[in-house]
């Protein structure tokens, strides 16, 4: 059962929706779904066929939510709108009939960075905003599945002068606001993902393809490895022969592993 459109804020007269993939079993453990596309492109619909109706059928409700793109939202606006999300279905659990009292957040991408970002952002203010209002309600998330994203937007967005003209996208300079190397590096710094782990920190389910010529594998395995050293429970998958948004992340085993450690970790 889907369903669809959802408003769960309205930002500058734009209405910012969410669907629902409802898992057949009362109770199910809920996952947010964010996109994936640069931070530029996509939607909530994206995957839906493929990956967020499959993993339904596993057991878990998703919730695949719509965010603000670049260039026209930089950061923190697209965090902005999780955060929001997350706290609209708090608030709406009991009348939706969903398990929101404890929440995942699985990511894609650059669905993965925001949705990783914000698991490690509990309590800080300027990530927070006032998205939806709310603002009684915890945007804290309990587990979180991340899927061949960024780690370091620094690092993701360096370029060589060979690879600047040879690679022809600029993710993370859209997301900052910025095509000065050094100013992106700045802005960046606060916002990398192993300086804000902690033992606190929610379980994490890391997969990453090992022919990923977008994000590079390392980038999630340096995560693992922090979120390791601090002490959280973290899990990483390296798929044999994946590149970027791979066919191999869609596949009923995968999906069933995912759906799996999801029922697991939030039930």
């Amino acid at each position: 059962m889907i369903e669809r459109d959802l408003v769960y804020a309205t930002v500058d007269g734009t209405d910012l929706g969410l669907d629902i993939y409802r898992a057949a079993e009362p109770g199910a453990p809920v996952v947010v779904y964010a996109h994936g596309g640069g931070w530029s492109h996509g939607g909530k619909a994206d995957d839906g066929p493929l990956r967020l109706a499959p993993l339904a059928a596993h057991g878990v409700t998703v919730v695949s939510v719509d965010y603000r793109l670049a260039p026209q939202a930089v950061f923190p606006q697209p965090l902005h709108d999780l955060k929001g999300a997350v706290r609209w279905l708090r608030a709406n659990g009991e009348s939706l009939g969903l398990a929101t009292g404890r929440l995942g957040i699985w990511g894609a991408s650059a669905g993965a960075y925001l949705g990783s970002l914000l698991a490690l952002s509990e309590g800080d203010t300027e990530l927070e905003g006032t998205v939806g209002g709310n603002l009684d309600q915890s945007s804290a998330v309990q587990a979180v599945v991340h899927w061949f994203g960024q780690t370091d937007l620094a690092v993701s967005a360096a370029r060589t002068e060979l690879e600047a003209r040879l690679l022809p996208f600029h993710f993370e300079a859209d997301l900052l606001g910025t095509n000065d190397p050094a100013e992106l590096a700045e802005r960046a710094r606060d916002l990398r993902l192993p300086a804000r782990v902690s033992a606190q920190a929610p379980p994490f389910l890391i997969a990453h393809g090992d022919r990923d010529r977008i994000v590079p594998p390392s980038e999630g395995f340096a995560l693992h490895q922090v979120l390791s050293h601090a002490g959280a429970q973290t899990r990483f998958e390296l798929l044999g022969g994946a590149g970027h948004e791979a066919p191999a992340f869609n596949a009923p085993t995968m999906l069933a592993t995912t759906a799996a450690w999801l029922r697991a970790v939030l039930t």
